[in-house]
Formats: C-alpha cells, sequence, structure tokens
C-alpha cells in the first residue's frame, strides 16, 4: 500500500462513486445515519444516470463543524468502486492531486495513487459479496473515528428482519472494514468537532423529497394523484406509505390528464389534494390546469424540474420548468407559484400553498427539481406550533351562487352536500349560479373577477429575503434551489458590498422587488436555465434588466466554487 498523506480540517467532502446496482445507497444511509448521531453536520446529494444497472452514479457527501447546504466541486476523499468511476469524475475536473482515493487498484486501472482495500474479496471472506458495501462504510467510518458502536446498533436495527445470522455477518464486515481503515489512519489528518448530545437529540435528517411530503401532511393533504415521475416520485410514495396513519388517499393514475382531473374533483368534493409530477408529465396537465382556471377550484401542484424538453435528462436537475408553471393553460386567470430553496422553505412553503389555494380557488405551484428533493441535511424539528389548516368552504344555502360577484373576486365556495345550496361548475363561461352563459357582459364581470383575485393575493405572499449587508452595491438574485450555494459563496467571500437576495415564492412578484434591485450598482441573476426565466419574469414587471447572468443547464447543479470564481472575475 502506497504512503499517501492528506490534511484535512474542519470539513471533509466525500464522494462515493460507481455503477447504478453496486449498493452506492446503501453506503450513503449507513454513514449519513451514524454521522448524524456522532452528532457532526451533514450535507449528501446525488448525481446517477437513468438507468438500473451500470453508469456512473456518484453520492456527495459534506461533513462540517457548521450548517452547510450546497454541493461542492471539491472531493477530499473518493471511494471509487467501479472502474469508471475516476473518469467519470475526472471528466467533471473534480480529482485534484489532493484527493484521497480509496478503491481496489485492480479494478480501478488508475495511474493515480490509491489506498487499496478489496472489499469484496474481504466481503467474499465474510461469506458473500454483498456485504462489501458495509466493509466500504466501516472504512470511511473508521477513517472519521466515528465510535464503532454506533455502526453496530446501526447495522443491528437495519438488518434485523434479515435474521441473526444476517446481522452476525454485517457485524464481521464492520470489524473487518475498522480494521482496514486503521491501517491508514495515519495517511490523512481530519479535526472536526463533534457536538454535544444534547445539541443533536432534537435534530432529524431528512431531504427536499421528504420535507415537501410532510408539508402537504401538515397543510390537511388527504388526497393525492400522480403518475410517478422522477423527480417527484419521492413525494408520492411518502404519502402512499403515510397513507392509513393520516388517512390519505392516494391514487396512481393510468396518466396525468387523469391525475389533475381527480385532483380537480377531490377539492369539489371537500378534500384538500396534490398532484405532483414533472415537467414533462405536466405538459399532459395543460388543459386541467385551464379547467382549475375557470371552474376557479383550489390546486395544488408540485412541479418537479429536471432538464427537457421531452425526456431531456430525465435524472438530472434544471429550474426550466417557471414559464409552464407562469403560463400554462388558455385564457387569463390568476395563479401562485412557490420555490423553496431549502428542506425548511419545502415543508413550511408546501404547507402554506394549501391554506392559499384554498382560501384564493386558485392553482398553487410549488416548484421543486432533481437537487432539491434528493438532497438531504440534519436540522432541528419544524416548529408545528403555529401551523393551522384554514379551511373557508361554507354551508350552502338555497339561494346560493357559486360564482357570486364580490369586491376582491373571492366567491363563497360550497361543497356538495354541505347544506341546502346547488354547487354547479362548468368549463363554459358561466353566470354567478354557474350555469352556462354567452351573455358577453357577464363574461367580462368574470374575467375581471377572477383576476381581481391577484391584487389580494399580492399581499399575502412574503417579500424576497435579504441575506447580507444592507448598504450593498452588488446584489446577487436567485431563487429555489440555487439558495444553498449562492448562499455559503458569500460567506467564503465575506464582502461588506455584497448581498444576496432570495426569493422563493416568485409569483406574484412582491413590490419589494424594485425597490432592491434599484438600490444595487450591479445585479447579478443565478440560475439553473439557459434563458434567464426569473431574470425574464422580473424585466417583464419591473422593466429592469439584469445584465449580468450566471446560468448552468448541464443537468448539475450549481458548484459553490463556480459562484465564488464567477464573483472574483466580475
Amino acid at each position: 500500500m502506497d504512503t499517501i498523506t492528506k490534511e484535512i480540517k474542519s470539513e471533509i467532502s466525500i464522494v462515493i462513486c460507481g455503477e447504478a446496482g453496486q449498493g452506492i445507497q446503501t453506503v450513503e444511509n449507513i454513514l449519513t445515519f451514524v454521522l448524524k448521531a456522532a452528532g457532526f453536520y451533514v450535507f449528501g446529494t446525488k448525481e446517477y444516470m437513468s438507468r438500473v444497472r451500470g453508469g456512473s452514479n456518484s453520492t456527495q457527501i459534506r461533513i462540517s463543524e457548521k450548517p452547510v447546504f450546497a454541493y461542492v466541486n471539491n472531493i477530499d476523499i473518493l471511494l471509487a468502486l467501479d472502474k469508471d468511476a475516476i473518469p467519470h469524475l475526472q471528466s467533471q475536473k473534480r480529482v485534484s492531486d489532493n484527493t484521497l482515493i480509496i478503491g481496489e487498484q485492480e479494478k480501478l486501472q488508475t495511474n493515480l495513487s490509491v489506498i487499496d482495500i478489496p472489499f469484496v474479496k474481504i466481503a467474499q471472506e465474510i461469506g458473500n459479496a454483498v456485504y462489501s458495501n458495509v466493509v466500504a462504510a466501516s472504512v470511511l467510518a473508521c477513517l472519521l473515528k466515528i465510535n464503532p458502536e454506533l455502526l453496530r446498533s446501526h447495522v443491528k436495527q437495519l438488518f434485523s428482519k434479515k435474521g441473526e445470522v444476517v446481522v452476525q455477518k454485517n457485524i464481521e464486515a464492520i470489524e473487518r472494514g475498522y480494521k482496514s481503515g486503521e491501517s491508514f489512519l495515519n495517511s490523512i489528518k481530519i479535526d472536526i468537532k463533534p457536538r454535544s448530545e444534547e445539541e443533536i437529540k432534537r435534530e432529524i435528517l431528512l431531504n427536499g423529497s421528504d420535507a415537501i411530503a410532510m408539508g402537504a401532511i401538515s397543510g390537511g393533504c388527504n388526497f393525492i394523484a400522480a403518475y410517478p415521475m422522477t423527480p417527484s416520485t419521492g413525494i408520492f410514495t411518502f404519502l402512499a406509505q403515510s397513507a392509513e396513519k393520516f388517512d390519505i388517499i392516494t391514487e396512481q393514475a393510468e396518466d396525468e390528464i387523469s391525475a389533475i382531473n381527480m385532483g380537480l374533483g377531490a377539492w369539489y368534493a371537500g378534500a384538500r389534494a396534490l398532484v405532483n409530477t414533472s415537467g414533462g408529465g405536466f405538459d399532459l396537465m395543460v388543459e386541467g390546469m385551464s379547467l382549475c382556471g375557470m371552474i376557479e377550484s383550489p390546486l395544488v401542484v408540485n412541479l418537479g424540474g429536471r432538464p427537457g424538453p421531452a425526456t431531456g435528462l430525465p435524472t438530472r436537475t434544471a429550474q426550466e420548468d417557471l414559464n409552464i408553471a407562469l403560463y400554462s393553460g388558455h385564457g387569463e386567470f390568476p395563479r401562485i407559484i412557490l420555490s423553496p430553496g431549502n428542506i425548511e422553505d419545502a415543508f413550511y412553503l408546501t404547507q402554506k400553498a394549501f391554506n392559499l389555494a384554498d382560501k384564493y380557488q386558485v392553482p398553487v405551484f410549488v416548484l421543486s427539481d432533481q437537487f432539491l428533493v434528493d438532497s438531504f441535511y440534519n436540522l432541528p424539528e419544524f416548529d408545528t406550533s403555529n401551523i393551522k389548516v384554514e379551511e373557508h368552504i361554507v354551508q350552502t344555502t338555497k339561494d346560493y351562487k357559486r360564482y357570486q360577484l364580490t369586491e376582491d373576486g373571492i366567491s363563497p365556495r360550497g361543497i356538495p352536500g354541505n347544506g341546502e345550496g346547488l354547487v354547479l361548475v362548468d368549463s363554459d363561461e358561466h353566470d354567478e349560479e354557474g350555469h352556462i352563459t354567452e351573455d358577453l357582459d357577464i363574461r367580462t364581470k368574470m374575467v375581471d373577477k377572477r383576476l381581481k383575485k391577484l391584487e389580494s393575493i399580492k399581499q399575502e405572499i412574503s417579500p424576497p429575503n435579504l441575506i447580507g449587508p444592507e448598504n450593498y452595491k452588488t446584489l446577487i438574485i436567485g431563487w429555489g434551489s440555487t439558495y444553498g450555494p449562492i448562499k455559503e459563496a458569500l460567506e467564503i467571500l465575506k464582502r461588506d458590498d455584497l448581498a444576496f437576495l432570495y426569493f422563493n415564492q416568485v409569483y406574484p412578484l412582491h413590490s419589494d422587488t424594485i425597490n432592491y434591485l434599484k438600490k444595487a450598482q450591479k445585479l447579478i441573476i443565478v440560475e439553473n436555465n439557459a434563458t434567464a426565466q426569473f431574470g425574464n419574469l422580473i424585466k417583464l414587471y419591473t422593466g429592469i434588466e439584469i445584465e449580468d447572468k450566471f446560468l448552468k443547464y448541464n443537468g448539475m447543479p450549481f458548484a459553490v466554487e463556480e459562484i465564488v470564481e464567477r464573483l472574483k472575475a466580475l
């Protein structure tokens, strides 16, 4: 074994890379659980190809003494599980002279220095090659000086249903992994101080997908219809698994057209429905979106962004669906678009979406993307003390008018069977009672009524969040999942003239936006798309052109280093 000496201080970036089907997720699950239990701040995210087996998939795990929420290019430790791992990451310019590479030298076939550990051979000596993943996780745990008892305890719990023999074999894999790690422990210096048990006991380890699903439950969601589609499938899966506990009806529809119409039917009957999909699936929902606008139905849509057009890169990340959320559906009707950029926002904004939809009787979008839903970190438990399920359903009377003209455009919403009135809905233009009409005067009044809601909605949309000094000269604008890398880039640069304006609610655009923009000498927008869709929205409503654009659309999220380098170049 070559002697390789590396020094890593208060933060580590570990990448595990190999083929789909090699068990990367097993290593990730074991390692992140014990790291959190050991008192570290953990952030993880993944990139994967659209295939069941083969290709090159990787998971990044960042370990720090402070909270981190962003992807970085830097790799301190690389666990390379197959021959394509190193070339794949070299093509992304992520492997450097400072990267400590661990793997099976013969399998990797590289000229780079590698700490050679025969994971498969060790696993076969234990009894089966399947144990190689636990061996690999244990090697990394040893390097991080994690108490092996934490690993043993987790493995016992993880494999208890498979019987005592399997548990004991995995315990043996832990012992062999630690022994292998100890053989080169002096090759790497790691100095990350864990927090006390008291500090971590009320923390949870969560990804964005689960946070959106939990936000939906907290918002009173009791019906979900979806056709599975990356990257939104995890939300549907979480709610399906929680269906019995929270009394949720889950329906895997035959297609997205059925899914959105089921959602509209559920709201009509008094349920609080979520429809979730991705861009290609939402294309099929557009007719239903227009129906939603005409019948003034509440609806919550989780739209998971990925690179398009068509199938595009189905397992990668992008912010390319803002325009379709904004303009989908023929005719003119109001909507709300929320764009959480971190796990906390994913929870609270999704919960808020249900109340907004119910109150204003409009579709509310929760935009997410692969980077957001697949990223995870540990954070304090959500504060649910002020969370309320706000219902705005009225008991109808005999003279009930579903589309009664009101000053703010919001008509009283009844549901069938709740009162004496008849609740009429129709896709044609209609009068106040809901009967079809071609009266042109009524048509104008109904369009005006629907659009009036926007004025009230604007009062309820939260302003953008300014991060950094108030006396800024340069202002970076970001939305959704660009939050983490932009925020960390600012922390690295520590400039007193540079601030970040973060939007997690992008439409309607808050009236304070123009004041923030006019105050800056230089404006920069950061987006994961090719045309600066949010920048164009800002120009449309403020008249201000943001000339400096950091745009990335190769399917990967922004790395912190990329933003730092671009800002330095300016």
